[in-house]
């Protein structure tokens, strides 16, 4: 065997998500692309705003020294203020340049987080259902992935969560808005997270450190926001992208913010930044980083996915489908009809219907729907739901 045996077994399990994309492109080939539903892969279609295609271009033409060279592996000094800036200004928070370490995304931030906090065996609780490469980004670093399940609505039952801590807990992962719910944690939810937390760390004389997983956070509906953690929670870390917000999926720009009051800052950033070193990501794209400092404002219009999300719980709604109308980010977690979501899903795709199952979130009996489409692909998709429906009954 030329390939490590635990790699062998990964790509055995490898992502369903993906999976289920490339099962898209085939049918199109097949079908033709108007025929296929894919509601597989959380890929924006959205395009990003003009703001940021302006601002590329400015900085593409402009006389910049070393513009494509080496940065601190932390990033540039200049976005790295910009964002603490607009943190600061929005959250009422004093955090500077050094409390923010660029990243590659939000999924390279999490593993300079997990690569910075983890000894082998820590545990890291997370609520599920939750996003399945959380599995990979624990277990790179030794450490284990605790689950508990969220409440009926899939808000936080901290009751749970409490039961879990134990002497190995080194974080609490949370997802908000989460994918693959949409569900947004409320203040109060958050609140009572951080006060228990505070309680444990006192209790087991040790930092449990709340690491949020924010790529969603300014996609959020009907006047609902996300509360800060730093706000709630002193042992407290964000992983952000900027993959939804500007619609940048494939630029791999992020970056990782904590709280200025955390246990050990210095040693944490510190760390941070050499493990951003050490994983290979050296430091996050360059042009990108020149590109987010200047559009910390900015973002794509919202509301072209709540309309998408409108449109598509009022069609679910109407075929009989049961699920909770998502706060935020653009997927739709639906209650399967039979308890066997695979098979269901199996069901759907005879009808060119493209979902995944909740078996891939840690949560069977549901399947999610990934609403960044087209509008044509919800309208034309509404047939074929309601009769795998039917077909059930």
């Amino acid at each position: 065997m030329t390939i490590a045996k635990k790699i062998k077994s990964s790509i055995a399990n490898s992502s369903m998500i993906r999976k289920m994309f490339e099962e898209g492109i085939a049918m199109k080939k097949k079908y033709g692309a108007g025929k296929v539903y894919d509601f597989s892969l959380g890929n924006p279609n959205v395009e990003p705003p003009d703001e940021f295609k302006k601002e590329l271009k400015k900085i593409a033409e402009e006389i910049i020294h070393n513009k494509h060279g080496y940065m601190p592996n932390a990033g540039y000094p200049e976005t790295r203020q910009a964002i603490a800036a607009k943190i600061n200004k929005k959250h009422g928070l004093t955090l500077g340049a050094d409390h923010v370490i660029m990243s590659c995304g939000a999924g390279g931030a999490l593993n300079v987080i997990f690569k910075t906090l983890l000894d082998p065996k820590d545990e890291v609780i997370v609520p599920v259902p939750y996003f399945m490469e959380y599995n990979a980004y624990v277990d790179n670093y030794g450490g284990i992935l605790r689950k508990v399940k969220t409440k009926n609505d899939f808000s936080l039952d901290v009751k749970a969560i409490a039961a879990a801590v134990n002497k190995k807990t080194k974080a609490i992962l949370i997802n908000s808005p989460n994918n693959p719910t949409g569900k947004v944690y409320s203040k109060q939810n958050i609140a009572d997270l951080a006060r228990m937390l505070t309680k444990k760390s006192r209790e087991l004389k040790k930092a449990i450190y709340l690491v949020s997983d924010e790529p969603y956070s300014e996609i959020i509906y009907d006047k609902i926001s996300v509360p800060n953690i730093f706000s709630a929670y002193k042992n407290s870390i964000i992983a952000y992208s900027y993959s939804k917000t500007l619609s940048l999926p494939g630029e791999r720009i992020g970056y990782i913010a904590i709280n200025p009051y955390i246990e050990d800052a210095e040693d944490l950033i510190n760390a941070l930044i050499l493990c951003t070193r050490i994983l290979g990501f050296v430091n996050a794209p360059a042009m990108m980083q020149r590109v987010v400092t200047r559009l910390q404002n900015t973002k794509v219009e919202v509301d072209v996915y709540k309309r998408k999300r409108d449109m598509l719980c009022a069609g679910l709604k109407k075929a009989g489908y049961k699920f909770e109308k998502p706060q935020g980010a653009f997927y739709l977690f639906v209650k399967s009809p039979i308890p066997d979501d695979v098979k269901f899903v199996k069901m759907l795709l005879g009808k060119n219907i493209l979902v995944v199952s909740g078996s891939a979130f840690g949560c069977s009996g549901y399947f999610r729907i990934a609403y960044c489409v087209d509008d044509a692909t919800i309208v034309n998709s509404m047939q074929g739901f309601g009769e795998a429906l039917k077909e059930c009954r």
